[in-house]
């Protein structure tokens, strides 16, 4: 029985490969332009090469020569999504970046795989890179299915509305079914850290580097501790309260300075949720933004996840960047098990 052999394009520090891997799909190759991505790549997945390119300078010959004689093809990938999301519209989001699903299209033109999937932010459906994306796929046969999912309906500890595309050249296609539909199946807050040590702002786990905090301010540590579960900057005094937040351009601003619910899914992951003042990324209890690993977990990456080499100095930055650009790997392995049961 011929195997699914997957290359992932755009694939970070693997959250997509992860969880394709674990579906049982054998990921052959990652390639980005990061060279930050490198080593927890190769260092989680041993068994795929990453290649450190430019998806835009990439051919499609390359990748042919990369699947195995008689292998199923699968071709994945994330186009960076800044420029399509609701953050960044209307901002100036760097023009070359909007090319990227364009080439992704090329790609598939070129290497003909018999499988395609895509992730990427809901207003990518807005855009017309999306809809010429469609166009050459069907061009060149493939059966298209696409809609957008909740990322907690599959498992994933966070609310997380993701654009989910899967397309075959072997016939009609389906979307994965949800296996955790329902708020009285979503899997919590307290499910996904509580096992982990305390932890106090600005300091790290001695066990775990990654189990990092964000130093807070005076004034942030008082906002935090004015701070309530699902509670707002509202609930403060008003001397803590900023001073944007006291004009009336910034009156309905509630999404910042908020204390996560134990009882409920985490808000959606980004690349600045290492941050208390960036979202609703306080920790329940403890007077702390959360840290990089419980990002990471809320992101369904495992729990022993490498994202930095042991010795090394750990850039916060870049951890929480790679941490909010993934694809949470539960999506992916939900994704990844529907195309073993199509075409396998």
């Amino acid at each position: 029985m011929a195997k699914i052999e997957a290359i992932d394009l755009f694939c970070g520090v693997g959250g997509l490969t992860s969880g394709l891997i674990t579906s049982g799909i054998k990921v052959i190759a990652g390639i980005d332009v990061d060279k930050s991505c490198r080593y927890p790549f190769e260092a989680n997945h041993p068994e795929a090469c990453f290649h450190e390119q430019d998806v835009s300078a990439l051919k499609g010959t390359q990748l042919t020569g990369m699947w195995s004689p008689g292998a199923i093809r699968l071709l994945a990938g994330c186009a960076p999504c800044q420029p399509f999301s609701s953050y960044t519209l209307g901002k100036g989001s760097s023009h070359e970046k909007w090319g990227m699903l364009d080439h992704f299209g090329r790609l598939v033109k070129e290497s003909m795989p018999d499988i395609v999937t895509m992730e990427n932010v809901p207003g990518l459906q807005k855009h017309e890179p999306f809809h010429k994306f469609l166009k050459t796929l069907k061009k060149f046969g493939f059966h298209v299915v696409y809609d957008v999912l909740n990322a907690a309906d599959y498992g994933v500890p966070q609310q997380r509305k993701r654009l989910v595309l899967l397309a075959s050249r072997y016939g009609v296609i389906s979307l994965p079914k949800p296996t955790h539909l329902g708020k009285e199946r979503w899997v919590t807050v307290r499910a996904a850290i509580s096992h982990l040590p305390k932890l106090q702002q600005g300091r790290a786990s001695s066990a775990d580097v990654i189990h990092r905090a964000a130093s807070l301010s005076p004034l942030n540590l008082k906002r935090i501790r004015a701070s309530k579960p699902g509670g707002t900057w509202r609930d403060w005094p008003n001397e803590l309260v900023a001073a944007c937040h006291k004009k009336e351009s910034g009156k309905h601003s509630a999404g910042v300075y908020d204390r996560m619910v134990w009882d409920a899914p985490a808000p959606t992951m980004t690349t600045q949720c290492n941050g208390f003042g960036n979202g609703r990324y306080g920790h329940p209890e403890q007077n702390r933004a959360i840290s990089l690993r419980e990002a990471a977990i809320f992101q369904s990456f495992p729990n022993d996840y490498i994202f930095a080499e042991e010795g090394t100095k750990v850039s916060v930055s870049t951890v929480a960047r790679h941490i909010g650009n993934a694809v949470p790997p539960k999506l992916a392995e939900a994704v990844g098990r529907q195309l073993i049961i199509t075409h396998c």
